[in-house]
């Protein structure tokens, strides 16, 4: 890739629907030009700056102790946030780009509630929970597409799904959890460096994000960040799920103006998650005859299937529905190559070159703490949100990684969810850029 030299920016168009609840399919799939993800003056920049051809910095080898010293190991701390982080939120929320919806409430792993006068259906919050889709957001995949996509590892079931993945020639996108990250390095190792697929954020340690303030909501997403960061030669991700599907107006402002992320949800779902727990809400039949529903039935709007490689009967459930995807003519993708674009917000792919980028200052670093300069933190000191209501489907567990107790999918229809407004289009003309 040769140095920037010009940059033509030849036309830019936006038009947006009203945010409305999604009920219709989609009648039209357009996907974005290939084109740096943000424009210039987008803030991420000041965060994750471009800059000469390869990254040229060396980072710990990936569980080391000095690869996992400074992160938390638990709780997403917001006591020794990167003060650009923090500065990246403050101007955005001083500019207006953040909305003021007050935090949500969960009691018991239940639904999120929201305060009374704030309807969670309506434009101003527009919650996902509530099945209200956001212009900009991923449910759909364009006709005849089906976006590969895995949350909650990485884990030791992930070690079967990426030996199928790789037997298959499959790449997928992989929506990791941080702190999982630290646990299992050797998994995550496999899924980036061997089998080079495609690293997106699924939070620090899996919350409902509604219910976090926004100076958490940035810990959350930036600690998991700059793991991923660290991993991965220093590739910054363009994509975040939320867990259970749980997002709103505000949420999706902070991860979209602070760090630049796409927010993803689904547009099917096989609460494959369910599995492996005591009392489960489905079963491999009915997750096969759901698959078989969906992979035989009309390829409009393409699938986002809600998927976990969270246990090994959840990973099995996708590797059993894999052969349909193939012979009913499915194109499988990865669910962040689905733009056609950009996998991440600094290079192309997992093995393209990429462009210099450290979170936040160039001189950031995670801060030092004598606690987590382990190379792999045990289990017991990663703690899930304290339930005990099975009916939430979010039984109580102190001592197992972190996953998706609860994957939301029971607030959205097996209809088709469709995103509202048309599809901005730009298109950019970069003279001299060689993308690997």
């Amino acid at each position: 890739m040769s140095r920037l030299s010009t940059i033509l920016l030849l036309a830019t168009t936006a038009v947006y629907a009203s945010v409305t609840p999604a009920h219709e399919s989609h009648t039209e799939n357009k996907l974005p030009s290939n084109r740096w993800y943000h424009e210039d003056d987008h803030p991420v920049h000041a965060l994750f700056k471009r800059g000469p051809v390869g990254d040229g910095i060396i980072y710990p080898a990936i569980g080391t102790p000095d690869w996992s010293a400074g992160f938390p190991p638990a709780i997403a701390d917001t006591t020794t946030l990167p003060k650009a982080w923090v500065d990246a939120l403050n101007t955005a929320t001083a500019a207006g780009k953040i909305p003021d919806i007050p935090q949500s409430t969960s009691t018991n792993g239940l639904d999120p509630v929201y305060p009374s006068g704030y309807d969670p259906s309506s434009a101003i919050v527009c919650s996902s929970t509530a099945k209200c889709v956001t212009p900009g957001d991923v449910w759909d995949a364009p006709p005849g597409v089906i976006a590969l996509s895995f949350d909650d590892g990485p884990l030791p079931a992930s070690d079967q799904l990426y030996q199928f993945l790789a037997s298959h020639s499959e790449h997928v996108t992989h929506f990791f959890i941080g702190t999982n990250i630290l646990l299992y390095p050797d998994q995550f190792k496999t899924a980036f460096e061997t089998n080079q697929d495609d690293i997106a954020v699924h939070t620090w340690t899996h919350p409902y994000m509604t219910t976090k303030s926004n100076l958490e909501v940035v810990a959350e997403l930036g600690w998991t960040i700059e793991l991923i960061h660290n991993s991965t030669g220093g590739r910054i991700p363009k994509y975040w799920r939320p867990p259970y599907g749980d997002s709103d107006m505000r949420v999706r402002a902070v991860a979209k103006e602070v760090f630049g992320l796409t927010t993803v949800i689904w547009n099917q779902d096989t609460d494959d998650w369910t599995l492996s727990e005591p009392v489960p809400l489905t079963t491999p039949e009915k997750i096969q005859q759901q698959m078989t529903q969906w992979l035989t039935g009309p390829k409009t709007p393409g699938l986002v299937i809600l998927e976990h490689e969270l246990s090994d009967l959840s990973v099995k459930s996708f590797m059993d529905a894999y052969p349909m995807m193939v012979s009913n003519g499915w194109t499988r993708t990865s669910l962040a190559q689905l733009d056609a674009g950009s996998v991440y917000q600094n290079a192309w792919n997992s093995t393209s070159q990429v462009i210099p980028a450290k979170v936040g200052d160039l001189a950031v670093k995670p801060p030092a703490r004598a606690s987590t300069t382990s190379a792999k933190p045990t289990a017991t000191t990663v703690k899930q949100p304290a339930s005990s209501s099975l009916s939430s489907g979010k039984p109580a567990s102190s001592n197992k990684p972190l996953g998706n107790q609860k994957s939301g999918a029971t607030h959205f229809s097996a209809a088709s969810l469709a995103l509202s407004g048309v599809i901005t289009v730009i298109i950019a003309a970069a003279v001299g850029i060689i993308m690997a």
